[in-house]
């Protein structure tokens, strides 16, 4: 898997994608505060992507086929070395330490016409990199017994009609081409047009050892009909991607994240979470994100204690074996309690068995308003697969969740 933070079997990377037209290209800023012990999201794929994908900027590409984008974004760019014609030609393949781009304000992504097409999307592979029982050896006391297995049940088609606002995450890692799972959320700032999706911080950056992933996009109700392996070696664009592909102008997640996150998550398991902010990749239509698809989720930052939780369903789309990562996927039950360490607040945990791809899946409890929130997402599980844990958001998540909402407010 490698995007590491999943569960503590780094779960959820691993797709390929390509995608036919490019909206303008957005140079991106984001925050990151994610940790997870064992990247439950990932996998990847080993192809190449087309040396010939086309990026297109924040402003129309010329006749000439040549990009043109506001020349405050191109020096912007151009202080991280990135030429952007070169940067689409292929140059974004060099992952030299020097040219990885680590911080938080060092996020850009520009978009590239074409590069997640249906044939890098299904390639996607996970690694199956778990976490082992050494990686929680800082458990201060709390952790409730290991939960039951409880079976993951197939999402029935159309996926739009049962979980809108789920869908998968692509991006490129120094590991290959990689998929986590993610889900569209509201945003505060902008009722009603949210352009803000939540998944996983190790699906956006690689923590302590590395830096932001590249050419990161979202696509809603991937696989929409559940066709099946054989069916989706002849599958169109549209078939795969029915609301089409959305790439993030910016993403951000935890600082802790970025200070300690690791293949199986790391101490920042508990801080495993990023929201990323979405552009559609053929160009603006008018309509948000959360227009398009319909619904979006609002965030819980205040749900009750672990005990006080009657149920949790997560979802996702679960890539290593026995899962294929091309159908959607979901779990229930109720949480108990993982800790890590003593010094960071404990994770919620669940008896489920999907696998690595299902990395920032939403986790969905009902509120005190009886309404579906989200309350957590995906980070960490064993690589026998037998549970997941996610954490619990609190003002951290908060402070990522409002600082991406209030960057967009107005636009």
């Amino acid at each position: 898997m490698r995007s590491e933070p999943l569960s503590l079997s780094a779960r959820d990377e691993g797709s390929r994608g390509s995608r036919r037209r490019t909206s303008p290209v957005l140079a991106a800023v984001a925050l990151a505060s994610v940790l997870a012990l064992t990247a439950t999201g990932c996998g990847s794929g080993n192809g190449d992507p087309d040396a010939n994908a086309r990026a297109s900027d924040s402003a129309a590409s010329g006749g000439d086929g040549k990009i043109t984008i506001p020349d405050d974004i191109r020096d912007r760019l151009k202080e991280h070395g990135i030429d952007v014609d070169k940067w689409k030609d292929g140059a974004w393949k060099d992952w030299d330490r020097d040219d990885w781009l680590r911080e938080a304000q060092d996020y850009i992504n520009p978009i590239i016409e074409g590069l997640w097409d249906p044939d890098r999307m299904r390639r996607a592979e996970d690694p199956d990199r778990g976490v082992q029982e050494s990686d929680l050896s800082g458990d201060q006391g709390v952790t409730d017994p290991e939960p039951a297995p409880v079976d993951a049940k197939a999402v029935s088609p159309t996926y739009h009609d049962n979980v809108p606002q789920a869908g998968k995450v692509f991006f490129d890692s120094p590991e290959g081409t990689m998929v986590c799972s993610a889900t569209v959320v509201e945003d505060p700032a902008d009722p009603g047009r949210s352009n803000l999706v939540w998944t996983a911080g190790h699906c956006v950056h690689a923590g302590r050892s590395g830096g932001w992933y590249r050419n990161i996009a979202f696509v809603p109700s991937y696989n929409d009909q559940a066709l099946s392996g054989r069916e989706l070696a002849s599958a169109t664009e549209d078939e795969l991607a029915p609301y089409g592909v959305w790439w993030a102008d910016w993403a951000q997640t935890s600082e802790q994240w970025i200070a300690q996150g690791g293949p199986t998550g790391g101490a920042g398991a508990p801080y495993d979470f990023a929201v990323i902010h979405v552009t559609p990749e053929e160009g603006s239509t008018g309509k948000s994100l959360e227009e398009t698809v319909g619904s979006a989720l609002p965030v819980n930052f205040h749900a009750p204690a672990v005990s006080r939780v009657e149920s949790i369903t997560a979802s996702g789309y679960p890539a290593a074996a026995p899962f294929d990562g091309e159908s959607l996927y979901q779990c229930q039950d109720r949480p108990g309690r993982l800790s890590i360490n003593s010094s960071n607040p404990t994770m919620y945990r669940i008896g489920c068995t999907m696998t690595g791809g299902s990395s920032g899946g939403g986790w969905v409890a009902t509120g005190a308003d009886g309404e579906p929130a989200l309350v957590s997402n995906t980070s960490i599980g064993p690589v026998n697969a037998g549970w997941l844990a996610g954490p619990r958001l609190g003002q951290v998540a908060e402070g990522v969740y409002d600082s991406v909402s209030q960057k967009f407010a107005g636009q």
